[in-house]
């Protein structure tokens, strides 16, 4: 993908399958929202093709969303906006997401976890096979990162939906990943984090304090968070979610071309 005379993409092979959680990670220019909105068809690509599974139901979940406060709009309403479903079917999603008493409350009062949780919901109300998340924590503190990696990795468990979120915040997405994708114009790396916190294309292109920050969070601790990273008593996750702990897997080449995840 090209805009211009400035390459953005190239040698880019990736897929996400059904109840997989695969992240891309880049640096801030690396071609990782380019890169997404290929896949979801807003972008065609200048070489290359997307293969989508025949009727595929796509959740997405954007990086930004802008409210006017001068008119304000209740959650219940932005709902609404692109699903045409029942308050019942609303208030259930909520539930889910872990939002029960915001279907009133407007939405440029929601905090940066609340709103995430909102837009989530709005995702999930669509009934996706795929869900896509770009920077789902770009606003949230660290407490609330952990509660929405949390949140996604139940998701995937309870609804069977692949995943790809998008992000630069290494230090989680490393770990509450199933596989990462390491995005600079080409994919530089990919396999399981801790295989790919120890290829030399992931320390060229983080440095090699990277690699440290990996081990802040991983699957094995037994409780969740609430909206404010307060800790809410245990979760039992399924047994795949610890399959990503001491199952290596060989180093991929270090070139983008052709490489089938």
């Amino acid at each position: 993908m090209s805009f211009g005379r400035r390459q953005v993409l190239s040698h880019i092979t990736l897929s996400v399958q059904p109840a997989e959680i695969v992240a891309l990670i880049g640096p801030n220019g690396s071609g990782k929202s380019t890169l997404a909105r290929i896949l979801l068809g807003i972008l065609r690509p200048d070489a290359g093709s997307v293969m989508r599974r025949p009727d595929l139901r796509i959740g997405y979940v954007p990086q930004r969303l802008s409210v006017d406060g001068v008119l304000p709009l209740p959650v219940r309403r932005l709902l609404g906006l692109t699903n045409k479903v029942s308050v019942e079917a609303m208030q259930r999603t909520l539930d889910e997401v872990g939002a029960s008493g915001l279907m009133d409350a407007a939405v440029h009062d929601l905090s940066g976890g609340e709103l995430q949780r909102v837009l989530i919901a709005r995702a999930l109300l669509r009934n996706p096979d795929l869900l896509v998340l770009d920077e789902p924590t770009a606003s949230v503190d660290f407490n609330g990162q952990i509660a929405l990696f949390e949140l996604i990795s139940r998701i995937r468990d309870e609804r069977g939906c692949g995943v790809l979120t998008i992000s630069h915040d290494l230090h989680l997405v490393m770990a509450a990943t199933d596989r990462v994708i390491c995005l600079n114009g080409h994919v530089c790396c990919e396999g399981r984090p801790e295989t790919v916190s120890r290829d030399p294309a992931y320390m060229q292109l983080f440095g090699p304090r990277a690699a440290e920050t990996l081990a802040v969070y991983t699957h094995d601790h037994d409780h969740e968070h609430d909206l404010s990273g307060g800790v809410v008593g245990h979760h039992h996750h399924h047994d795949h979610d610890h399959d990503h702990h001491g199952h290596d897997h060989p180093p991929h080449s270090n070139t983008g071309a052709g490489r089938k995840s």
